[in-house]
């Protein structure tokens, strides 16, 4: 049996080829954690559990990973809301998430990683996106510099020009 996916930048249905046969990898952005899980969270784990179900039937050894946003600004105000320290509430909103896909029958991911344990690496490839002028701090954030991807906006089918709202100069 061979599996067709939607091929999001050609626009066709194209066989799924892996890159390696023997491993395929999934990686799916997961929730962040500061509140309840909504249709937008519920709808990437139950699409994802579908596809990773579908494809261990056809390939010895699938991994699928899908992380935890456990760090975010809406997790920061959730804490000075609360008074609540912010793992206290990424713990408490971690559980609850998987609890809630379980109930509707979703496997959880083989890995789960947490975003506050992968911090020097963020960092670390921040800089590098700023030195290599991919990236620019303004007002104590740290902004994609979208002219340097030639390709931005490609798979939203949007022009890379018209979603350049600033002129500056990095």
């Amino acid at each position: 049996m061979s599996l067709q996916l939607q091929n999001t930048l050609s626009g066709k249905k194209e066989f799924f080829k892996p890159v390696n046969p023997d491993h395929v990898r999934i990686y799916a952005c997961g929730p962040t954690v500061y509140n309840f899980a909504h249709n937008g969270n519920a709808r990437m784990a139950v699409v994802n559990d579908l596809l990773v179900r579908v494809l261990k039937t056809q390939y010895r050894k699938v991994t699928y990973v899908s992380n935890i946003t456990d760090i975010d600004d809406k997790i920061i105000d959730a804490s000075k809301e609360t008074g609540e320290d912010i793992s206290v509430i990424t713990n408490k909103y971690t559980e609850i998430y998987n609890n809630d896909m379980s109930a509707l029958g979703v496997s959880l991911p083989d890995i789960q990683p947490r975003a506050t344990d992968h911090i020097k690496e963020m960092i670390e490839l921040i800089k590098k996106l700023i030195e290599e002028n991919k990236a620019y701090e303004k007002e104590g954030h740290v902004l994609f510099h979208v002219p340097s991807f030639d390709n931005y906006g490609i798979l939203s089918k949007r022009n890379r020009d018209e979603q350049i709202f600033y002129s500056f100069s990095i």
